[in-house]
């Protein structure tokens, strides 16, 4: 919320110095205004052609710790054929995610890119491995392939959610060490196309766990999910902005991991189910493998599915989502784990037996739009809510189907709110997403294509 006021504070300012220069009371106020709107416009001038080739720079990293402290350390670079972003918004601006990076232009000194993103790493932070041990995540930023050279910049929050640089990187553009070879070349197919990827939100679909031999299934599963897609809001009102993508990427066994049940199978990606020992968490941490993959299409999401009856799935915000193809809530976990992957938003149960500490701390108010702690409700869904309905709101009949605070969710009964008794972050129900998080999403959608 720090911009949010700044930017007010701003507009206050601005009003008055008008006020000034009207009745000649400031000359330093008139040159004040005059450096504001400058700099302002500067910054909404920065034009993707001056600062970038229309292809992607990968840049891998290695990401170390324990339960209360990490570290940053370099891995590669890698140049991929395609940049599927949006040309025009290049500054994220949502407050979402663990971390955010930014590529800075080392000879301005301006901010030319910037994404916020979470990962799997942050997750394991908060699990019982992590108090008696270290461990090493590989970890990708992607960004346009920028023509100067640059320096990335890494921050990651604090305990009260603030924003804290931890690490940078200067890239060299005319690095000849640059990686341009492709280790992981596949043939692809368009699911759905709608036209230029600067202007859609291209998602890649990957297969997990289908051999050779099962790849038509695998096509067949993609136009399946395809529609999945689109039987929920606002997704099915904004189809004609996205382009779905996928890999025909075959696996030596058919199947994932099961670890419990002594299940072990030879997959592209290396996921398994019971990641941080919770059963139905199917994850994978080859971050690796899994990229070299996607690079064969423009993407802006990543999303797994695996060829398994079992009930699972997962997803990290701006990494990549998960999803099961052959399982009769799968239409449901596919929905819920984009909500997660694409959006941001939380999960909004709180009878789970999910193997996080203190996953929110109830004294901050959280990041995902559809949770609240109370502590700053003005920064949420309040102006969505009715004047008569109290906050925090009874889960009774009265307030079935209306926006308020009820309480339970973020994986606890007490102390974080959720904005509707029923969601599909919440249950397993499929077009069901509350006020609050169809705004998020709409909102990603539109930051997307325009």
């Amino acid at each position: 919320m720090k911009n949010k006021f700044r930017n007010r504070t701003q507009i206050v300012r601005i009003k008055q110095i008008i006020t000034d220069f009207y009745t000649f009371k400031s000359l330093k106020s008139v040159l004040y205004l005059f450096l504001i709107l400058f700099s302002t416009a500067s910054f909404a001038q920065i034009k993707f052609d001056d600062y970038f080739y229309n292809k992607t720079l990968r840049l891998d990293y290695y990401h170390t710790g324990n339960h209360e402290e990490d570290f940053y350390s370099f891995d590669e670079l890698i140049e991929e054929p395609f940049w599927a972003g949006s040309k025009v918004n290049l500054i994220d601006k949502f407050n979402f995610g663990n971390y955010k990076f930014v590529v800075v232009d080392e000879a301005s000194g301006n901010p030319i890119y910037s994404r916020t993103y979470s990962t799997l790493f942050a997750e394991w932070q908060t699990v019982d491995e992590a108090k008696e041990t270290y461990k090493s995540f590989s970890e990708t930023v992607v960004f346009p392939f920028p023509k100067n050279n640059v320096i990335v910049e890494f921050y990651g929050r604090d305990r009260q959610n603030n924003l804290v640089k931890i690490f940078e990187y200067k890239i060299d553009s005319s690095n000849y060490f640059i990686k341009k070879e492709r280790p992981m070349k596949y043939e692809t197919i368009q699911v759905l196309y709608n036209g230029d990827p600067a202007n859609k939100v291209d998602v890649a679909f990957i297969p997990e766990g289908y051999t050779q031999e099962e790849m038509e299934r695998f096509k067949e599963d993609c136009q399946k999910f395809a529609g999945y897609f689109f039987n929920a809001s606002p997704f099915k009102e904004n189809k004609n902005n996205f382009n779905i993508w996928a890999v025909l990427a075959p696996s030596k066994e058919s199947g994932t991991d099961i670890p419990a049940d002594n299940i072990w199978k030879n997959t592209l990606l290396n996921s398994n189910f019971y990641t941080f020992d919770l059963e139905r968490y199917l994850m994978t941490s080859d971050n690796k493998t899994l990229r070299h993959v996607a690079s064969n299409v423009p993407y802006d999401q990543i999303f797994i599915i695996v060829n398994s009856g079992k009930y699972g799935g997962g997803a990290i915000y701006n990494h990549y989502s998960v999803c099961v193809n052959n399982n009769i809530h799968e239409e449901y976990v596919f929905t819920h784990e984009f909500g997660h992957g694409f959006a941001f938003l939380a999960d909004e149960y709180y009878t789970s037996d999910v193997a996080y500490n203190d996953f929110y701390d109830l004294s901050v108010e959280p990041l995902e739009r559809n949770i609240t702690t109370l502590v700053d409700f003005e920064s949420k869904w309040k102006n969505m809510v009715n004047k008569e309905t109290p906050i925090p709101t009874p889960a009774i009949k009265e307030y079935k189907d209306k926006v308020g605070a009820f309480e339970g969710g973020g994986y606890v009964a007490k102390g974080v709110y959720r904005p509707r008794q029923n969601c599909s972050m919440k249950s397993i129900s499929i077009d069901n997403f509350c006020p609050v998080c169809k705004q998020t999403i709409q909102d990603m959608i539109d930051f997307y294509i325009k």
